[in-house]
């Protein structure tokens, strides 16, 4: 069983199951350095819109002050497109597929249907392990209050749509991701920040603004 990671302790170690960019790093090998994982989908639109450019520029910025960026691909969902061949594809290549081929390439973010630009930073594959766990009432709650602590204080008609809507995607649900289910994240994008003494200091989801002020404090 994975250790679970815990804010203000010792962070695990994310689990890679093969790196598709630069050497294995990790954080029990990086003690005396800010270590920033950017957790991403190949099939993840925003990921590569706001977050991926944004580790990009903090790798940029803080790299020789003593940040060291990982990008860490994973898949909680569309098993068939978060794949390792298409993390290759896109760190061989800058090609995109699925919903951010077509959302960035609607937008003109791109150039030849490829990122215009390129991820300089060690870059791994989260370790997935097939699931058939038992789709019940037990499960579907567990799996809600994870997300959304409050949800019993909801009222039966806002319940309703939140749980049938979990019952389909555990349905679906064909792996697990070991990284991203021991740092408990919601979704991608998502960070996990440790400081130079290898301690959890966040795990954040979504678009940040606090990261860049919590690294450059860390880096003092």
């Amino acid at each position: 069983m994975n250790t679970q990671a815990t804010i203000g302790q010792t962070a695990p170690d994310i689990q890679v199951a093969e790196w598709v960019q630069g050497s294995p790093v990790n954080f029990s090998t990086l003690h005396g350095q800010v270590v920033l994982v950017e957790v991403f989908q190949v099939n993840c639109p925003g990921c590569f819109v706001h977050a991926l450019p944004e580790a990009l520029h903090l790798h940029r910025r803080y790299h020789d002050a003593g940040l060291e960026v990982i990008g860490l691909a994973t898949a909680f969902e569309d098993f068939d497109k978060n794949t390792l061949e298409n993390l290759a594809l896109l760190v061989d290549t800058g090609q995109l597929i699925g919903e951010p081929l077509r959302q960035l390439g609607k937008a003109g973010l791109l150039d030849g249907n490829r990122l215009d630009y390129h991820l300089p930073f060690a870059i791994g594959m989260d370790v997935l392990e097939e699931t058939d766990a038992a789709v019940n009432d037990a499960a579907i709650h567990d799996f809600i209050l994870s997300q959304l602590p409050d949800f019993p204080d909801w009222s039966e008609e806002r319940r309703q749509p939140v749980y049938e809507k979990a019952r389909a995607y555990l349905e679906a649900k064909t792996h697990c991701a070991r990284t991203f289910d021991m740092y408990k994240l919601q979704g991608t994008p998502s960070s996990i920040l440790v400081d130079r003494k290898g301690i959890l200091r966040d795990v954040s989801f979504g678009y940040l603004d606090h990261l860049e002020p919590l690294i450059i404090d860390l880096l003092k």
